[in-house]
């Protein structure tokens, strides 16, 4: 399925064509500003998509910048991680910035502002600053060291950024109004004391800027028209308007905030997926039951199938919940469209077809697309053992099972009607193997005067290729895991893999890494980057049909 190239419409695709139309803008510029701490989950594709998509559409840029004021939780390998997952995605930036890069004006600017009595160094404990700031329904108080003067806050600060304090010693606070009915405007923490090294500028800063001082200068220092965000910044917005008309800096981008991204049965919190990582309940930020960008490559969701999900779920200022089933379909409407077809039987159990020579070999032709003839023909080969799966056979069933019985005939997909003669089981009383018969005259035709239950998937026994298949169901018990009160442990699903000894067709060991398949009647699969005991592992990208109803089913019970 091709993307829709329709562009949706949304509140801010208007407000930037009202800003094209009056003159407002000539050109937009957006950015997206990652903090370096981990990996990006599916919520950042919506906006990735959003701010790279808008400037793209009316022919601007985008700029990457990492949000690098933190030295203690943040890491290089997480900057690469972050480059990689954006242009996996489908986009690419006009310029890498780091916050890191403007900390020389940062502190200038932050200097200006003591100079004008507009900021002041405080000296009480933090937990004595989050008490004075006061709450939705009581103003905040004054700090006992908010009247210093200029000169003296200009040496404290001066002071703490040659390290002669210890961390939490002091922080630089904006002079705004204590009694704003706005907790973000009573007198914000601008610089706070970090003695750590940082993984760009090494040891060279001993004090570190906060986000919400300094987003919004380096907004400004790279000419950004639209600065896109979530929700949770909307009242943070009064702040980032006053550091820019206190600064009165040339361009002062317009803050726009939509709703962030809740998908079902989802974790969308960074810092409790680092908890997931970190306790081992999962194999790493890459785990395929992960929503992490990494983690949905590695599953092997096409790029263009999450773009095209976060065109569907639109953009808008109302928070709500997004089914799974919708990210399903998207995926499934891509691989429906593009996956070649081939075999694989997850729960093998062996035929042998008695009345076949034992070097019997022969190739069969089989469409690897049934709607897509450009994708060609595939050999298939078929011997005296194949493999079916073990859910195929029923020794007895009703008319309703439309697969192989004893004493009943099935078609082998691409290949002849064989039918079920005996049963030969192990010494503990358990099926061993089939022992079946092939009508010879019934490759591509039905047989006469007799009605085949049904068609069903195989693999030759000595030509298929041992593999291990892993089916994923959502790695949470609960709808909303990030707002669950209960511990990790007990939101966490204990079945979300289900591993599979498996056969596949020979051809499968050939996979690479943009190639995905549909095992029919299974569901579409990605070979995964590490093989098992020297065979290949496939992941379960999205079954064939939609799972939410087999989800909710589960959850009610």
């Amino acid at each position: 399925m091709a993307e829709d190239p329709t562009p949706p419409a949304h509140f801010i695709r208007q407000i930037i064509e009202d800003d094209l139309k009056t003159g407002k803008h000539e050109n937009i510029v957006t950015r997206f500003p990652p903090e370096p701490n981990g990996f990006l989950h599916i919520g950042h594709a919506k906006a990735i998509c959003l701010s790279f998509g808008l400037a793209k559409d009316y022919g601007g840029g985008t700029y990457l910048r990492f949000d690098d004021t933190n030295p203690l939780t943040e890491e290089s390998r997480y900057t690469d991680a972050i480059e990689r997952d954006i242009r996996w995605l489908g986009f690419d930036w006009i310029d890498l910035r780091n916050a890191s890069d403007y900390f020389d004006q940062l502190y200038a600017f932050a200097e200006q502002f003591i100079r004008e009595g507009k900021a002041y160094v405080d000296s009480q404990t933090g937990d004595e600053i989050r008490e004075g700031r006061g709450t939705l329904s009581e103003p905040g108080r004054n700090s006992p060291w908010r009247d210093r003067s200029a000169d003296e806050n200009l040496t404290l600060f001066r002071r703490m950024r040659d390290g002669e304090f210890e961390d939490g010693a002091h922080v630089l606070r904006l002079r705004i109004d204590m009694a704003s009915p706005n907790i973000n405007m009573r007198d914000p923490i601008i610089y706070r004391i970090r003695h750590a090294t940082h993984h760009k500028t090494g040891d060279t800063w001993c004090i570190y800027p906060m986000y919400d001082y300094t987003h919004c200068i380096s907004d400004s220092l790279e000419g950004i028209t639209h600065s896109l965000c979530d929700l949770g910044f909307e009242d943070h917005r009064p702040l980032y308007d006053w550091v820019l008309d206190e600064l009165n800096l040339n361009v002062h981008p317009q803050q726009i905030e939509f709703s962030r991204l809740n998908l079902q049965f989802t974790m969308m919190s960074k810092r409790k997926l680092r908890r997931l990582v970190e306790e081992g309940h999962v194999s790493g930020w890459d785990d395929p039951r992960l929503p992490t960008i990494a983690g949905l490559r590695r599953r092997g969701v096409p790029p263009e199938a999450i773009r095209e999900f976060c065109r569907r779920i639109g953009i808008t200022k109302s928070e709500g919940f997004v089914e799974l089933a919708q990210l399903e379909s998207c995926i499934r409407d891509v691989l429906d469209a593009t996956a070649p077809r081939v075999m694989g039987v997850l729960r093998p159990l062996r035929v042998v077809i008695t009345n076949l020579l034992e070097d019997h070999r022969e190739m069969l032709r089989a469409a690897n697309h049934p709607k897509d003839e450009s994708l060609g023909e595939r050999q298939v080969a078929f011997t005296r053992e194949v493999f079916i799966d073990a859910d195929d056979f029923r020794e007895e069933a009703n008319r309703k099972f439309k697969r192989l019985v004893l004493g009943g005939e099935v078609r082998l997909r691409y290949g002849y009607v064989i039918r079920c003669d005996e049963v030969v089981r192990d010494a503990a009383g358990e099926i061993d193997h089939l022992l079946c018969s092939v009508d010879p005259d019934t490759l591509g035709k039905n047989p006469e005067g007799r009605k085949v239950r049904g068609v069903i998937h195989w693999v030759s026994a000595s030509e298929g290729l041992r593999a291990e298949v892993r089916n994923f169901d959502p790695l949470f018990r609960v709808e909303d895991p990030a707002r669950s009160e209960e511990d990790l442990d007990a939101i966490v699903n204990p079945a979300s893999t289900r591993t599979f000894d498996a056969v596949v067709e020979a051809g499968l060991g050939e996979a690479g890494e943009d190639d995905r398949y549909q095992f029919e009647r299974e569901g579409y699969y990605y070979r995964d980057i590490a093989d098992r005991e020297g065979r290949p592992v496939f992941n379960r990208v999205v079954a064939l049909r939609d799972t939410w109803a087999k989800i909710e089913s589960k959850e009610s019970t």
